[in-house]
């Protein structure tokens, strides 16, 4: 079930986050992982607008958007491959219609997920707080909707 972020779900959702950077992020260094942990509880989260996916009581996944960007999309790993992730950027689709993600280079689960969804490439620059490589990619509001993505316990991404 997706549904507005609240106030209460920012524990649940910094241990998402927490739990799908240490998968998806393993180049990423604790010292930068515990300042943005500060970041998105005092000041990513009060900004932008959230969804969260509550699967049995609790959040396991959710999107986070200011304007058009995807701030953040994180599945708890638990439940990745279940269609969660492709849900919730419907529903940001549906809200922005275009959408933009910066995503690491050296991320190839996530750059794969956001190609099959249909996102394309605009530029590559280096992500100044780790001096690694992040891709911008777009996807467009009159792009046709991608395939796949259904909510099956076997489903793809």
């Amino acid at each position: 079930m997706i549904r507005k972020y609240q106030p209460r779900d920012c524990d649940a959702i910094l241990s998402v986050w927490a739990a799908a950077t240490a998968a998806a992020h393993p180049f990423l260094g604790e010292r930068f992982l515990e300042q943005e942990r500060g970041e998105i509880r005092n000041v990513h989260l009060p900004k932008a607008e959230t969804w969260v996916w509550e699967a049995g009581g609790r959040v396991v996944g959710f999107v986070s958007l200011v304007g058009n960007e995807v701030g953040a999309l994180f599945v708890d790993p638990r439940f990745q491959r279940s269609g969660i992730g492709w849900a919730l950027l419907d529903h940001a689709r549906g809200l922005r219609g275009e959408l933009e993600v910066e995503v690491f280079t050296d991320n190839p689960v996530g750059r794969a997920f956001y190609a099959k969804y249909g996102f394309e490439p605009m530029l590559q620059r280096v992500h100044e707080p780790t001096g690694l490589q992040i891709v911008r990619l777009r996807l467009t509001a009159g792009a046709p909707r991608a395939a796949g993505g259904a909510l099956t316990p076997a489903g793809e991404l």
